[in-house]
């Protein structure tokens, strides 16, 4: 939930796609966030962003990017995109972590990839992952298919996810709940915020 992705100027509005379909996001997963921290779960936000020597970025990603109008490192409103350090690489001020939580940044789409998470999970005993943010196609599926290989158990925030379109959305939750949930299941932030206050009210210490 990064500025690149969210806020006009950013990496995705560069590429000339509409905003409008992820500003209702913000206030759900504002809630969800606030209930699981009440719980005491632990919170983990990550960031796509590139080393500022351009280092991280393959040459496949540089000419796609390129192609698509928004080139990985090129000037914008807020800073080079996509770079670490930039404006445009922060979370968005609603959803800013708060102290002690895991800030985890990534230089692809999955969160695992070239990043400390899995141990990070590990070392705290985690073993079941919600997931929310943009996009459900990309970095969504990325980091929920390589949480699946790594025997995290996974669930995805139907209306907590989003995509530039709604085929898009539709099929990449599709895609991991398929054959009884080859990658993890969903449900609705209702049903899981309904969950996590169940646990707290009773103690739940499975």
């Amino acid at each position: 939930m990064q500025r690149d992705f969210l806020s006009l100027g950013g990496y995705l509005s560069s590429q000339g796609y509409s905003l409008s379909r992820f500003e209702p996001l913000i206030p759900r997963i504002t809630s969800l966030l606030s209930t699981f921290r009440r719980a005491g779960f632990p919170v983990v936000h990550t960031r796509e962003g590139h080393d500022p020597s351009l280092a991280t970025v393959s040459s496949r990603e540089a000419h796609r990017s390129r192609v698509n109008g928004a080139q990985i490192g090129s000037q914008g409103p807020l800073g080079r995109l996509l770079i670490r350090g930039e404006e445009g690489h922060e979370i968005i001020e609603e959803l800013r972590p708060t102290k002690g939580e895991l800030v985890i940044d990534k230089p692809g789409r999955g969160a695992f990839a070239h990043t400390e998470l899995g141990m990070m999970l590990r070392a705290k005993g985690v073993k079941n992952l919600v997931v929310c943010g943009v996009t459900a196609d990309a970095c969504v599926s990325s980091t929920v298919r390589e949480a699946s290989d790594r025997g995290f158990d996974v669930l995805v925030v139907e209306d907590g996810v989003e995509s530039v379109s709604e085929e898009l959305k539709k099929w990449s939750l599709e895609s991991i709940r398929v054959e009884g949930g080859l990658f993890g299941v969903t449900g609705c932030c209702k049903e899981v915020e309904e969950a996590v206050r169940s646990w707290i009210q009773n103690g739940d210490d499975s």
